[in-house]
């Protein structure tokens, strides 16, 4: 039997605690196979909305939407609960939300709305894609982390994708309840979608939801609420979904002033003599 020197193994292989030699592991773990499957259904359910937009059926359109938001929202938190990170996974959640949440909202707002103003309406159609995927390049990239809002403080900068095309689609929920044709005419629905579009990439502070933490006396009324909303979208879902744009849009106000505030405290604080520590949120 000839000994085999651990520098002459080559990249694949490392020296363990027990000082054996291993082989690096290759391709995908196991545990990162469950977060990507729901990415990739995230995905097939936003294309598949894009198909019913074609056929004409525009609520189960726009609920495939939003069938691939509540499924982007749980592949992350699967993915930390068994520990499945991957930069697969970060590249495939990427590519699934410029997809569910950028091209696709944009063909059916442009098919349910649009075509009725092809040049104009492709126009924010296009702007609306293009600048959900800017949103997510330059977050993958990082461009300007110092400058910009946090998450570890609560805050996102600009609007998230998952929110942009909810807000995007917005004219649809109220047209579905209220048969209103001002809600569809293009008029309307062009110049809604390209501001959208600018809150996307803009660097205005929003909240995040997800790094918000309720306080032991509120646990018992927030699953009140929460069973309440359900109930709700299942009763009611368009007018659930409208209430809930609405109560969003009023929120970046409050997120703006309160991102303000706390870098005024956190300048302030940096200002002080001998402080050896900027004040969190």
């Amino acid at each position: 039997m000839i000994d085999r020197d651990p520098v002459d193994v080559g990249e694949d292989f490392g020296r363990g605690r027990s000082g054996r030699v291993r082989r690096k592991p290759r391709g995908l773990p196991l545990r990162a196979v469950a977060p990507n499957a729901v990415t990739a259904l995230a995905l097939c359910s936003g294309l598949s909305g894009v198909r019913f937009a074609i056929g004409g059926q525009w609520e189960s359109a726009v609920a495939m939407i939003m069938v691939a938001g509540v499924l982007d929202g749980l592949d992350g938190r699967i993915a930390r609960m068994l520990h499945g990170e991957s930069r697969f996974g970060e590249q495939l959640d990427s590519l699934s939300d410029a997809i569910s949440f950028g091209v696709a909202p944009a063909l059916i707002v442009y098919l349910w709305s649009l075509t009725a103003l092809p040049r104009l309406g492709w126009i924010c159609s296009l702007i609306f894609a293009v600048f959900c995927a800017l949103r997510l390049a330059r977050f993958n990239a990082k461009i300007d982390e110092s400058e910009q809002p946090h998450k570890s403080a609560g805050f996102l900068t600009g609007v998230p994708a998952p929110a942009g095309a909810g807000l995007a689609l917005m004219p649809m929920f109220f047209w579905f309840w209220t048969d209103e044709p001002r809600f569809a005419s293009p008029y309307f629905v062009a110049p809604w979608v390209a501001f959208i579009a600018l809150l996307m990439v803009s660097s205005i502070a929003t909240y995040s939801w997800s790094s918000l933490k309720l306080r032991s006396n509120v646990r018992f009324e927030a699953l009140a609420l929460v069973v309440f909303l359900g109930a709700a979208m299942v009763s009611a879902p368009w007018h659930t979904l409208s209430i809930i744009c609405v109560l969003y849009l009023i929120s970046m106000p409050f997120s703006i002033t309160s991102y303000a505030k706390i870098r005024r405290q956190r300048s302030s604080g940096a200002r002080i003599p001998g402080s050896s520590s900027t004040p969190s949120a």
